[in-house]
């Protein structure tokens, strides 16, 4: 595969990631997600080392512009679908926080 052409697959394999990742916090399936970020961030990762020595005609272009909002527009959607687990979790490790540690002030099994 030229640089190019990976350069544009790259593009569109992480807009596919990302609605894969939409379609799951819309199915509220979180397990799932950290494998796919994973996958995202590998991605990321070749783009960061092939793209700059990389010059696309204007169809790879559009290509890659039409992938990049394709995957801001999911990204904006996993992270507002998100962001209320992430504070539920987050109270419910405080209040794990706060009964071990009144356990541990009165002597309270934990």
């Amino acid at each position: 595969m030229s640089v190019n052409s990976e350069v544009v697959h790259c593009y569109e394999r992480l807009a596919t990631l990302t609605a894969q990742m939409l379609a799951l916090s819309r199915q509220e399936e979180w397990g799932e997600l950290p494998g796919l970020e994973t996958l995202c961030a590998a991605l990321v990762q070749r783009l960061k080392e092939i793209e700059p020595e990389t010059e696309l005609n204007s169809e790879q272009r559009d290509t890659v512009r039409n992938s990049l909002i394709s995957v801001r527009r999911d990204q904006e959607e996993v992270i507002r679908l998100v962001k209320p687990q992430l504070r539920q979790l987050l109270t419910g490790i405080a209040s794990l926080q706060t009964q071990a540690s009144l356990g541990k002030a009165y002597g309270g099994s934990h």
